[in-house]
């Protein structure tokens, strides 16, 4: 298969490639070891773009010097969020303190403060048991039927169990509106909150 590009053409934009992962490299203050990296994925980006340069609207190198630029900058984009997402030099959990007979940095973060509590995930155990007591109490309230409506209703909205033969839509909102005042008068305004949006 013969190469779409002259050897004179290819060495400019190897050149280019170059020029641009270097001053990346330096502007960025990465090691040497990503030099290779950087020159890579400037190059491949150039490559998936070969197919609009026009010779006749400037040269392979005005070319490769443009979409390396671009691609150099979403690069350099991505590097600083990702520094300012996890600092400069991220620093390992499992990395020993000193002076600390052996604890790490893990060691250091409480539950509050980890990851679960970032995603939402409840970390105060006491708190999660009280908050179960309290729902297995404002259930208790429920008669039989407003039981098997709060269960239905985790699997979908009123209008859902209408469709689906479980009673007249009007009655189901009605009823599920009761539900929510019950539950809002046992305490448990989130749950209640909840009821019905499935």
């Amino acid at each position: 298969m013969r190469s779409p590009i002259s050897p004179p053409d290819l060495q400019v934009v190897l050149h280019e490639a170059d020029v641009a992962a270097r001053r990346l490299c330096r502007k960025l203050r990465l090691s040497r070891d990503d030099l290779a990296d950087l020159r890579q994925d400037l190059l491949c980006d150039l490559i998936a773009r070969f197919p609009a340069f026009d010779s006749e609207r400037g040269s392979i190198g005005a070319f490769a010097g443009l979409v390396m630029a671009n691609r150099a900058t979403r690069i350099a984009l991505g590097v600083h969020r990702h520094r300012r997402m996890y600092g400069e030099f991220p620093a390992s959990l499992d990395d020993p303190l000193p002076n600390a007979d052996g604890a790490t940095r893990g060691d250091l973060i409480g539950e509050a403060d980890g990851l679960p509590a970032i995603l939402g995930q409840p970390v105060d155990r006491i708190a999660e048991v009280e908050h179960r007591i309290d729902v297995e109490r404002g259930l208790g309230t429920l008669d039989k039927g407003e039981r098997v409506l709060a269960a239905a209703l985790t699997q979908g909205s009123p209008h859902r169990l209408a469709r689906s033969g479980l009673g007249s839509r009007s009655d189901l909102y009605r009823r599920t509106r009761e539900l929510r005042l019950t539950l809002l008068s046992a305490g448990l305004g989130r749950i209640a909150n909840g009821v019905g949006r499935g």
